[in-house]
């Protein structure tokens, strides 16, 4: 068994592929019309056959109350593994994106959060 798509919900599909891609640096993999929305996927260019980050609307009334409750306790939603906590959290903010959490180290590991601008906390980690 292992992991073939897992989700991020995003309040705009559109701004959230352009933050993914252009922003993080993740590849667009399936962009598939489902009525309002789409089937809409992308990839670390690491790893183009690997697990996909469904970019997931937003719209059932359970989801936006869970988002801003884990943003307000400053929960991140999902975490993503970097060579360098440190140098990612650089070059993203010279990109404009936002930390609500500057890397810290915690013991063996490095982690940073990030606003993914699309209702979310992301956190990015690396081994050390």
């Amino acid at each position: 068994m292992r992991i073939n798509v897992t989700n991020v919900f995003v309040d705009d599909q559109d701004k959230a592929l352009k933050f993914y891609t252009d922003v993080l640096g993740f590849q667009a993999k399936n962009d598939i019309p489902l009525g309002d929305a789409r089937w809409l996927t992308v990839v670390s260019p690491e790893e183009p056959d690997g697990t996909e980050l469904l970019l997931e609307p937003d719209g059932h009334p359970a989801v936006r109350p869970f988002k801003e409750a884990l943003v307000a306790d400053g929960i991140p939603y999902t975490s993503f593994a970097v060579a360098d906590a440190s140098a990612e959290a650089e070059r993203l903010r010279e990109r404009g994106v936002t930390f609500t959490q500057e890397p810290t180290r915690m013991g063996p590991v490095t982690t940073a959060v990030l606003d993914d601008t699309c209702g979310n906390l992301i956190q990015i980690a690396s081994h050390e």
